[in-house]
């Protein structure tokens, strides 16, 4: 059996997918991912941890209920896929990143709290902010000048807060002085996290900058991570059109979701965690961290962990049977109280947890993949797909696709 942690100077690696589990779960590890993300990420949701992160969550969790997300997939996400996909579809070709960042940016700019685009120059320029604060988020990974970087992020949050921030939140503002004065009902309120931070700012103690940052994490990471897992998943579905067995199944929508889920687990949004040890813990494995260590969990290697996955771990399998109580995603989702808050909006609802008589939540990549199909998408023969040079992320930077109706 093959060593479940190895140690070096600066920190402690967890491998297995039980070690991993266990530590995502363990309050004395606190998130240390994003530390040089600062910029961007400090005071956010997911870098919050005691007190703070539950007021934090607890507040913004009655936003990410099934019901909404229920209500978005069937109302709202059919109609930015079209909208989104329109031009590509006009001109027969498309950069999947780019169309992912796109399709993606309307609803994660709703979520956020945001007022949509209103032209194709607002859409262009939030996403081009929304890109840049990824870049800052996951600093750590980056292979830019730390300085320069810093630089760009700080100047693009300065424009973001003045041109998109500023007039959504003053019009929140609005909205919850009618409210409080009785002359609004609450259903009438955005269900965003803008305001749902104003709603509660008292409470949760939190300061206008502070607000910023909350809103910028939740802009980058939903059309960041989102148009990441779009692109690896129609790249791996491309893989295997050749297979006639395995292209006659994609008009299954459930089919895809696996196929979505499958991608997701290989691909994880970070290949690794980050935590500091706040106090000695020792894991059930013996595996012990002591107070003030640094932590990787290496989601990569927990995900294809052969104990759990079987040999072929490490292999694209949509069919793949899973044990008892382990998600097909494995660890991609995160776990205990950073749990990815709006997992379900990006990867839908298993299928046992779905009501006989309930709609479906496929989620929104996985319809966003069965429309390319259904448009004919293949990779561009001509141009092929690049990954990410500033990034030792395992990212495209592009990926070129024509479209073929007949």
């Amino acid at each position: 059996m093959s060593p479940t942690l190895a140690e070096t100077a600066e920190r402690i690696v967890l491998r297995s997918y039980s070690d991993v589990r266990e530590a995502l779960r363990q309050r004395d590890l606190k998130q240390a991912l994003y530390d040089a993300g600062g910029v961007v990420m400090a005071d956010s949701l997911i870098t919050l941890h005691g007190e703070a992160h539950k007021r934090r969550r607890r507040v913004e969790n009655r936003l990410f209920r099934r019901g909404t997300f229920r209500w978005w997939e069937l109302n709202l996400v059919p109609g930015t896929i079209e909208k989104s996909y329109a031009r590509a579809l006009a001109e027969g070709k498309a950069d999947l990143v780019q169309l992912g960042r796109r399709t993606i940016m309307h609803l994660t700019a709703l979520v956020a709290g945001i007022d949509p685009p209103r032209d194709d120059e607002e859409a262009d320029a939030l996403e081009s902010i929304a890109r840049i604060f990824s870049a800052g988020a996951t600093a750590v990974h980056s292979t830019r000048d730390p300085d320069e970087l810093r630089a760009e992020v700080t100047e693009t949050m300065r424009e973001f807060d003045e041109r998109f921030l500023t007039p959504s939140m003053n019009r929140r503002k609005e909205l919850l002085a009618e409210f409080a004065a009785g002359r609004v009902p609450e259903e009438e309120l955005p269900r965003d996290v803008l305001t749902a931070v104003l709603r509660y700012q008292d409470e949760l103690g939190v300061t206008r900058d502070m607000i910023r940052r909350e809103v910028a994490f939740y802009l980058q990471a939903g059309s960041h991570s989102t148009a990441n897992l779009f692109t690896h998943s129609a790249h791996q579905v491309f893989q295997r059109l050749d297979d006639p067995a395995f292209a006659a199944r994609l008009g299954d929508r459930r089919f895809l979701q696996r196929c979505v889920h499958e991608t997701l687990r290989l691909h994880p949004a970070s290949p690794v965690a980050w935590r500091r040890a706040l106090a000695d813990v020792r894991l059930r494995s013996g595996v012990f961290l002591p107070e003030g260590s640094l932590v990787e969990l290496d989601l990569v290697a927990a995900n294809t962990d052969p104990e759990v996955w079987g040999p072929d771990g490490a292999e694209f399998n949509p069919d793949r049977e899973l044990p008892e109580g382990v998600h097909p995603w494995g660890h991609s989702f995160g776990g205990g109280m950073h749990a990815c808050i709006g997992m379900e909006l990006d990867g839908g609802v298993l299928e046992s947890s779905t009501g006989e008589h309930e709609e479906p939540v496929f989620g929104t990549v996985t319809l966003m993949l069965d429309a390319l199909l259904k448009a004919g998408a293949r990779p561009d023969p001509n141009d092929p797909p690049m990954e990410d040079p500033y990034s030792s992320r395992k990212n495209f930077a592009r990926y070129p696709v024509v479209f073929n109706r007949s």
